[in-house]
């Protein structure tokens, strides 16, 4: 009798999936090992430097675990903030990060058996929010001497000991 697909079974019965996935709150009895964990992602937060936080608890400072996406990954996994809402699987190495479990997420194939496909980022988003520079945009920077104001005389280098300062 020939085997039918992992991926088919998935499809014609997500329950299935489900099964063999562990609940976000028991993640902290793996640590160190490699798991799916299960759970609705009740918001995703943007932490310092860009990176994204997969809340499962509403106060993320009192839930047993989180995932996190670091923005030099952001482009392989996608736009995560679409996660907000669901019940997503997760696969990844239970790691032990401020006392809770954690995974990071660092590719969208350890979604939902790398069958959740996330759409890219949109060009406009920001991973540093510094406001210069944009995923998809570059720019030559400006020339220095476009960036001097007209008309503001400049302090000489070397300033006399005796002169006085007002």
């Amino acid at each position: 009798m020939k085997q039918v697909p992992r991926i088919l079974i998935a499809l014609l019965f997500p329950s299935l999936s489900l099964a063999s996935c562990i609940p976000f709150d028991q993640a902290r009895n793996h640590l160190d090992e490699t798991q799916c964990i299960t759970g609705k992602v009740i918001r995703v937060q943007e932490g310092e430097e860009g990176a994204q936080y997969l809340d499962f608890c509403g106060d993320y400072r009192l839930c047993p675990f989180t995932v996190v996406v670091f923005p030099h990954d952001l482009k392989k996994v996608g736009d995560v903030r679409q996660l907000a809402g669901k019940v997503v699987e997760i696969r990844g190495e239970v790691k032990e990060y401020d006392d809770r479990a954690q995974i990071v997420l660092e590719n969208s194939k350890q979604l939902s058996n790398g069958l959740m496909r996330l759409s890219p980022l949109p060009k406009s988003f920001d991973v540093e929010q510094r406001g210069h520079f944009s995923v998809g945009n570059s720019r030559r920077p400006r020339s220095s001497r476009a960036r001097k104001k007209k008309g503001i005389p400049t302090l000489p280098a070397n300033l006399p000991e005796d002169a006085e300062s007002d």
